[in-house]
């Protein structure tokens, strides 16, 4: 299994600021494995005591309905924590999986505790992500009021033309392939309901589809799904 460099660790944003006595420590416990596109890292239930970090590409966290319907709750990108929720020693309460294919560090909780104990800055580190992860389930939790698809779509463009989005002449293209489908999955809802509501917004010049990929105006969507 390869190897990770401190070096690699450095260039991580989640390890910017910690002493290489720690990062040496972390690199010693850390092992690396490849994820492919759609292929499982953990599932709900299951029980995992390893802590896994995106080093290259992103990944997928998402539930399932009754109906075994998939609704996304996260993207997360390199360097990003995925499951340090685990500290609670439940299983886990999501299932992870790889959006395009990447690369993922893995250690076990017991020995990222043991480090942690040993280097504050870490441990403040985690707690951030944690916090972060946190937030971001308050604003998905008031995206879940009652209110118009396409107006929940817009948001849901905007942020993710936020997170990845290009400036272009056309607009700002977000920077990674989002399907109908997948956008249906993030907002919970059928993909017919999500195509119709796409096809609103073009109608308003709020978006276009190029090379299946999203070129918004991001001014307009802001406006669009914040008016009342």
């Amino acid at each position: 299994m390869p190897q990770i460099t401190v070096n690699q660790l450095k260039n991580l944003p989640l390890f910017k600021e910690i002493h290489d006595k720690t990062l040496n420590l972390i690199k010693e416990k850390v092992n690396v494995k490849n994820l492919k596109k759609g292929e499982i890292l953990f599932s709900e239930r299951q029980k995992v005591d390893t802590i896994y970090i995106v080093l290259e590409g992103k990944v997928t966290m998402y539930r399932l309905s009754e109906k075994g319907q998939k609704r996304v709750i996260y993207i997360l990108n390199k360097g990003e924590i995925v499951n340090e929720v685990i500290f609670d020693n439940t299983t886990a309460s999501i299932n992870c999986e790889g959006f395009e294919h990447c690369e993922i560090a893995s250690i076990q909780k017991a020995d990222l505790i043991n480090i942690m104990q040993q280097d504050f800055k870490l441990t403040e580190i985690i707690l951030y992500s944690m916090s972060k992860k946190i937030r971001r389930l308050y604003r998905q939790i008031k995206n879940t009021v009652p209110t118009k698809m396409d107006k929940r779509v817009a948001a849901k463009l905007w942020k993710l033309s936020k997170d990845y989005g290009v400036e272009t002449e056309e607009g700002v293209l977000i920077d990674v392939k989002i399907s109908i489908t997948y956008l249906a999955d993030m907002l919970g809802s059928s993909r017919e309901t999500i195509s119709r509501a796409v096809k609103e917004l073009e109608k308003m010049d709020m978006l276009k589809i190029k090379h299946r990929k999203f070129i918004v105006n991001r001014e307009k969507l802001n406006g669009y799904f914040k008016s009342v």
